[in-house]
């Protein structure tokens, strides 16, 4: 997808963090996740710190999507292990349809750089008419996880959100 195309896209970015909420952490995952979509020609309407909170991290995705305010929604951290990392749990609990190969296919890349990369529990759904994406809390995966995945995101967009003449590219 040209970036052209991509730039019809509303993108919103939920950054899962306890300590990023309160100020006591920058969020530079959330902020090279934004960056990345920005240069990638989206438009990062919504931007937002929650801490690891099932509730609110489930009610800012059902705010965005059910208001038609984004197309797609990132979120970045909570896919861990630790007790605290429940962001796939909020994104299920919201899902409409689920969509496993876009995790799959992060996870599937990311393997050939680190073994851990089988550790990450991000999940990839639809509700209404928003894909809801999870990625890792690190930079350095983020990077590598949404530029293996973007090139090909506008054309599931696209059909997603019924722009035939995207389609037909």
């Amino acid at each position: 997808m040209s970036n052209d195309a991509a730039k019809t896209y509303r993108a919103g970015v939920i950054t899962a963090s306890d300590k990023g909420s309160q100020g006591q952490r920058e969020d530079v995952s959330g902020s090279v996740l934004k960056e990345i979509l920005e240069a990638n020609g989206y438009s990062v309407v919504s931007y937002c710190v929650l801490p690891d909170d099932k509730d609110q991290l489930a009610g800012e995705m059902m705010r965005l999507a059910d208001n038609d305010l984004c197309d797609i929604i990132f979120t970045t951290g909570g896919t861990g292990f630790s007790p605290r990392d429940i962001t796939p749990e909020a994104t299920l609990s919201v899902a409409d349809r689920l969509v496993p190969g876009i995790s799959e296919a992060m996870r599937f890349y990311s393997m050939t750089i680190t073994k851990r990369a089988m550790l990450s529990r991000g999940t990839s759904v639809i509700r209404a008419r928003t894909l809801i994406i999870n990625l890792p809390g690190s930079p350095k995966a983020v990077r590598e996880s949404l530029g293996y995945i973007i090139g090909e995101l506008g054309h599931g967009l696209a059909i997603l959100r019924s722009d035939a003449n995207e389609c037909a590219r």
